[in-house]
C-alpha cells in the first residue's frame, strides 16, 4: 500500500506541475515524444514506404492520431486548469500537496481515497492514457481502408495532363460523399465500443453528434483533399490527410469525450430519478 500511495503521489506530482502555469508538464511529455517518434517517420519515410508501404502507413495514422488526442487532452487540462484555479488566481498549496485524481485504489485497501489523498478542486484531470490508446489504435487500424481507397480512386480517375482538374473534382466528390459518411460511423462506433458501451451507446451517440460532425467535415476536407489530390502522389495522400487532420482529430477527440461527459451526465440523472 505504500508502494501504490507514493506512486500515486508520484502522478499527481507530474499532474499538478505544469509549464507556464498552463499546460501540464505530463501532457508536454508526451507530446514531445510522439513528434520525436514522427520525425523519425519523416527522415526515412520513403525508404519505409517501400519496404512495406501498409505497415508504414499504419504505424504514421497511429502516432499521428495519438498526436491529435494529445493536443485534445492538453486544451482540456487548460481550460481545467483555468477553471478551477482560486478566486485569487492561486491554487491552495495545501490541496496541491497531496490532492490527486486518477484510478480508484485497490478494493482490498483497509483506507478509502478520501482518507488517503483528498480530491482536488484545483487539479485539471490527469492524462487519459487509455484514450490515447484508442485513438491511435483507431488511426492503426483504419490505416489500411484508407489507403486502399486512396488507391482505387487513383485508379478509377487516372489525372490526364489535359483535364487534370475535372478526374480531381471528382475524386472529392466520391471521397466526400462515400468515405466520409462512412469513415464518421466508423469512429463513433469503434470509439464507443472500445469505451465498453453497446448498442444503445452507439445509437445515442451517432444521434446526438453524426450529423454535426459531418456538417463541420464538409467545411474543412473538400478544400483539403482537392489540393490532396491535386499534387500530393499517392504514397503521400494518407500522411498528408493525416498530418492536415490533426486539428480534425484533436476536434473529434473533444466531441467524443463532451458526448461521453454528457452520456454519463444522463445516466446519473436517470439513477437519481429511480431514488426514493
Amino acid at each position: 500500500m505504500t508502494l501504490e500511495l507514493y506512486r500515486r503521489r508520484f502522478v499527481q506530482f507530474l499532474n499538478s506541475t505544469s509549464i507556464n502555469d498552463k499546460s501540464p508538464l505530463v501532457h508536454a511529455i508526451i507530446l514531445l515524444i510522439e513528434m520525436a517518434l514522427f520525425a523519425r517517420l519523416t527522415s526515412r519515410f520513403n525508404a519505409y514506404y517501400d519496404e512495406r508501404p501498409i505497415l508504414t502507413m499504419m504505424v504514421s495514422n497511429a502516432v499521428l492520431g495519438g498526436i491529435a488526442d494529445t493536443v485534445a487532452q492538453t486544451i482540456t487540462a487548460v481550460r481545467e486548469r483555468a477553471l478551477r484555479k482560486r478566486p485569487g488566481g492561486r491554487l491552495d498549496p495545501r490541496e496541491d500537496a497531496l490532492a490527486i485524481e486518477i484510478h480508484e485504489l485497490d478494493r482490498k485497501n483497509p483506507f478509502t481515497d478520501r482518507e488517503l489523498i483528498p480530491e482536488s478542486t484545483s487539479l485539471p484531470p490527469p492524462f487519459d492514457f487509455e484514450r490515447l490508446a484508442r485513438f491511435m489504435a483507431y488511426g492503426f487500424c483504419m490505416a489500411p481502408l484508407q489507403f486502399r481507397w486512396f488507391k482505387f480512386l487513383e485508379k478509377a480517375f487516372p489525372l490526364g495532363k489535359p483535364a487534370a482538374f475535372l478526374p480531381v473534382v471528382k475524386r472529392v466528390a466520391f471521397d466526400q460523399l462515400m468515405f466520409a459518411p462512412f469513415g464518421l460511423a466508423c469512429f463513433f462506433t469503434a470509439m464507443t465500443l472500445a469505451e465498453g458501451g453497446g448498442k444503445t451507446a452507439i445509437l445515442h451517440k451517432m444521434r446526438d453528434m453524426y450529423v454535426p460532425t459531418l456538417q463541420a467535415n464538409y467545411v474543412l476536407w473538400p478544400a483539403v483533399q482537392l489540393v490532396n489530390f491535386r499534387l500530393m502522389p499517392v504514397q503521400f495522400q494518407l500522411p498528408f490527410v493525416s498530418t492536415v487532420g490533426i486539428a480534425w482529430t484533436a476536434f473529434l477527440s473533444l466531441t467524443n469525450a463532451a458526448e461521453n461527459a454528457q452520456e454519463t451526465r444522463r445516466i446519473a440523472r436517470r439513477a437519481d430519478m429511480r431514488l426514493p
